[in-house]
């Protein structure tokens, strides 16, 4: 029918009228809008396709008329205007995407990079106690830096960050590589633009080294500290000066040679009575070893002053940890611990009004007593493979995949053996 422009107010949602003048050219009505349609047989399939026009009456008969005639001369080509329209919004669209993306990466801040990383991969693959470090670093080390557009980020901002902590190395070394960490999880989730340079793995490498502790004015280094047999001598029987906490934990760094940690986060329910003797098994994923596939829990055999220490807590708290403590983890920190030790050296100035007894032995930490005993291992021949599995340490290499061998036999025969040299140290010093 000829267009008439009443007809085309009065058509009702759904119908709709074609123009005989313009074959394939129709007036569609929804309950919005008059839309200019033009439906044809796509000459590349045969199939009965349409594409839209305009709207009427922003656009008039004669106007949609100068369209239909173009889009009926590209169908007499050959082409199919509807599939072509459609193929270049999608390319419009991708590339209003990919504008949108470009921009979002260019607003991206150094903060915010960090914080993805944070949520997304630290909180989920750390501890609480570690998630939480990497989020105080990000907080109070990044400074303005944290406002800066991650892309900005070159290698003198990277540099200056890293450099202006230089005067504590190893919490400097530990933000760079954090930083690291960061840049490659926001690389591999295109967060940041693919040309986008990761200065923190480039910078500093090999300049961020400990020029360890500084005690009364003195230099003692990054030598890492072993108490002779002479020390041991005097220092286990002075033990019971300490308060019982930290007496129980020395003893058991000495009697163990577990780390702090798994000392201060025995539970009861970890302390297993079995054929041979006490023993206590630390699950894998208390050990610093927990992300490591071929773990396994770690089975360190009680005796003398251990088993004494053990079983005496166990008795007193009956269920939960054995060195119980109100404070956020609900057992005593090793922190707790190494304060006690330094509050009684010699040298120390903390509270100088609480009276306290002062050590004999000087210029060590809690840590060294597990190292001490180690080396007093060796020292009445325990083969080495033997001692560093009974120190809690994975064997290297392949070894480490396929001999998954517990030792509990040599484990108990060998601390049976510390056991009695330890004591027969006291007993000579007496």
């Amino acid at each position: 029918m000829p267009f008439d422009a009443r007809a085309a107010k009065l058509l009702e949602a759904g119908q709709h009228f074609t123009i005989s003048e313009c074959p394939g050219l129709r007036m569609v009505a929804t309950s919005q809008k008059r839309s200019w349609i033009y439906r044809y047989k796509s000459p590349l399939d045969g199939r009965m396709r349409q594409t839209k026009i305009g709207e009427w009456p922003a656009m008039s008969l004669a106007s949609a008329t100068v369209a239909w005639e173009k889009l009926r001369e590209e169908r007499g080509a050959g082409g199919d205007p509807g599939l072509a329209k459609r193929e270049t919004k999608a390319r419009e669209d991708a590339t209003a995407a990919a504008e949108r993306e470009q921009r979002a990466l260019k607003d991206l801040t150094v903060a915010q990079v960090c914080n993805s990383y944070l949520v997304r991969h630290i909180e989920l693959n750390r501890s609480a106690k570690g998630a939480a470090e990497v989020r105080r670093m990000f907080e109070t080390m990044l400074g303005d830096t944290a406002n800066l557009p991650a892309v900005d980020v070159t290698r003198s901002v990277a540099f200056d960050l890293i450099e202006s902590f230089a005067r504590i190395p190893v919490q400097a070394a530990k933000l760079r590589a954090e930083m690291g960490a960061a840049w490659d999880y926001a690389l591999d989730a295109g967060r940041l633009p693919e040309s986008a340079a990761n200065w923190w793995r480039l910078i500093m490498r090999g300049k961020l080294r400990s020029k360890g502790r500084e005690l009364q004015g003195m230099k003692v280094g990054t030598a890492k500290r072993v108490l002779s047999v002479a020390e041991l001598r005097v220092l286990i029987p002075w033990l019971p000066n300490f308060p019982r906490l930290a007496e129980d934990v020395c003893t058991l760094y000495l009697w163990t040679m577990a780390r702090g940690s798994e000392i201060c986060a025995m539970e009861v329910e970890e302390i297993v009575e079995e054929a041979d003797g006490l023993w206590w098994i630390v699950p894998k994923a208390k050990t610093k070893n927990h992300w490591r596939e071929h773990a396994a829990d770690f089975r360190v055999p009680l005796v003398g002053r251990a088993e004494t220490v053990v079983r005496r807590r166990v008795a007193l708290v009956k269920t939960g940890y054995l060195f119980v403590s109100n404070g956020e983890y609900g057992h005593v920190e090793q922190k707790t611990i190494g304060c006690t030790v330094w509050m009684r050296m010699p040298y120390s100035k903390t509270r100088p009004l609480y009276e306290r007894a002062r050590l004999p032995v000087e210029r060590w930490a809690p840590h060294d007593l597990r190292r001490s005993s180690r080396t007093q291992l060796a020292a009445i021949g325990c083969p080495d493979e033997i001692a560093e599995v009974m120190l809690g340490h994975m064997k290297p290499g392949i070894t480490g995949t396929y001999n998954l061998h517990e030792y509990d036999k040599e484990k108990r025969k060998w601390i049976m053996l510390l056991d009695q040299h330890l004591e027969s140290l006291v007993r000579s010093g007496a």
